[in-house]
């Protein structure tokens, strides 16, 4: 069991309070106070399971972190509570209300069934995984129903001499089309390629190309994208279609670490950057230093002096720095 605990302040207390998104939780068991004020908190159960295991057979009941796919900076396969490829923090994955039973095998191969629950109706996903290990190449099998679509996924991930090579793609068959809050269209792929590379003076170099079928081409489609479930869910973080990510890192130093984020809407021309600094204060305190850049064409004005068109995806977003401090006890 593992509780999770946070205070924010706002220099408001008019602007919205941050909230957890709550998605594949059958109970609620979040509970906030002081929400209208410019100190708030929030506190709810992360982990609260029981396991067991019989033989090669384990199963785990309740509410627990589970991932998938290999890709590092935005993966098609991380489905059921996935990270944004722009998420700071990527240390702890939110719990979900799920029963899963694994298989392992005397290979070293794994096979997977697992239900999440939402107290949503139609939310539930039901999804069986395999992962097996062949000639050193890495294969990812998935298929089911995600939140009321059908879907089936396939990753690999192997290397080429000394670069790193990984592959994933997921179909899916859209829900709540045309409706509002429902998915953009009847069918769509998102699929990413990613390279990964390190240098013999110890600079690291991840690259990525990202297909989006759940977004859309067209700028002026944006906000519907913005409002469709895709997105909404976590499944899908973008509103275009094809993109460039990459993210080189070096530790310079045992202590100190850079590292730049980028991503590239192949479509509109804008993008986003994020430099980082990553520094170790002692064994168990660690500051991370960071500012996004987001540069893009801006709004534009439609046939009505009130309505404003988007022109770009990453010209919406305003710039930011972050400080984030990690202290572990």
């Amino acid at each position: 069991m593992a509780l999770q605990v946070r205070e924010d302040y706002r220099d408001s207390a008019l602007q919205a309070p941050t909230t957890t998104r709550d998605i594949n939780h059958l109970s609620d068991v979040t509970r906030s106070w002081e929400q209208s004020h410019n100190w708030s908190g929030q506190m709810q159960i992360e982990r609260f399971n029981l396991r067991g295991r019989r033989g090669n057979i384990s199963w785990t009941l309740g509410r627990q972190a589970y991932g998938f796919g290999n890709i590092l900076l935005f993966s098609p396969l991380d489905l059921v509570a996935p990270f944004a490829p722009y998420t700071l923090d990527t240390d702890y994955r939110p719990g979900v209300d799920a029963l899963r039973f694994t298989l392992d095998t005397a290979q070293g191969d794994q096979f997977n069934t697992l239900a999440a629950v939402n107290r949503a109706a139609g939310q539930n996903s039901y999804l069986a995984t395999s992962r097996i290990n062949r000639r050193a190449i890495d294969l990812l099998f998935l298929g089911g129903s995600l939140r009321s679509r059908p879907m089936l996924g396939l990753g690999l991930a192997g290397n080429l001499g000394s670069l790193g090579i990984k592959a994933e793609m997921s179909g899916y068959q859209g829900k709540d089309v045309a409706k509002p809050g429902g998915d953009l269209h009847e069918n769509f792929v998102i699929g990413a390629l990613e390279l990964w590379y390190r240098f013999d003076s110890g600079p690291i170099l991840l690259l990525e190309y990202l297909y989006n079928g759940a977004g859309s081409s067209a700028a002026w489609d944006y906000l519907n994208a913005a409002t469709s479930a895709s997105f909404n869910e976590g499944l899908s973080p973008f509103l275009g279609r094809n993109y460039l990510l990459l993210s080189p890192s070096w530790e310079i130093h045992p202590l100190l670490t850079i590292a730049t984020f980028g991503m590239w809407n192949l479509n509109d021309n804008s993008w986003q950057l994020r430099p980082q600094l990553q520094i170790s204060l002692s064994d168990n305190f660690s500051l991370e230093l960071a500012h996004s850049f987001n540069v893009g064409a801006g709004l534009a004005t439609g046939a009505r002096p009130w309505i404003k068109i988007p022109q770009s995806e990453f010209g919406l977003y305003a710039d930011t720095t972050s400080l984030f401090l990690r202290w572990y006890f």
